[in-house]
């Protein structure tokens, strides 16, 4: 099966001798070759990747002069696969979790499928968040801590707690207003 450039947005300047067109028709195969030795069992992401990785040089608008096009396909391509990878983890843990309730319990396929999804945006919600005000973060909205039990479990005072949370909240906030 033949695989179709994706035709060109109009703000690409026709100039632009690294258009996205000639890009991805020069290095597609490579990128994906790339990614399939990456990948090593999960080779079958390699297609999906790389051509994520081209949607994501068409958001950019506007394509800078590249000396080097390899190693900037590669930077997007090794982004996607730690968001993947993050995606699977996020998966495995929750399908475990599942797995330890009894069987009455068990959500639906649909169900199943909303829980990994709220999970990915909370994930996505909190990257970027250092470690201890994701703990605290997470401690207090998912188990439902106090602050001084917080305190306790994370071997911080109640006033760095308060902080941590602050800070998170405001992060939270940040991330909301920036999705729109």
């Amino acid at each position: 099966m033949l695989k179709r450039a994706m035709p060109l947005p109009a703000p690409l300047a026709p100039n632009d001798a690294h258009s996205v067109d000639s890009l991805y028709r020069q290095h597609h195969s490579w990128l994906e070759g790339w990614l399939r030795g990456k990948l090593g069992p999960s080779q079958q992401h390699a297609a999906d990747l790389a051509q994520d990785t081209f949607v994501r040089v068409l958001q950019k608008q506007l394509l800078p002069p590249l000396q080097a096009p390899r190693p900037f396909l590669v930077t997007i391509a090794r982004g996607l696969m730690v968001d993947l990878f993050r995606r699977q983890d996020l998966e495995r843990a929750y399908l475990e979790a599942l797995a330890s309730q009894p069987e009455a319990q068990a959500p639906s396929p649909e169900q199943q499928a909303l829980v990994i999804e709220t999970l990915l945006q909370v994930d996505a919600m909190l990257a970027g968040l250092g470690s201890r005000p994701r703990q605290a973060f997470l401690l207090a909205q998912l188990d439902g801590m106090s602050y001084p039990d917080i305190a306790s479990t994370l071997g911080v005072s109640v006033s760095s707690v308060k902080k941590y949370m602050v800070k998170a909240l405001t992060h939270c906030l940040a991330y909301q207003l920036a999705q729109g």
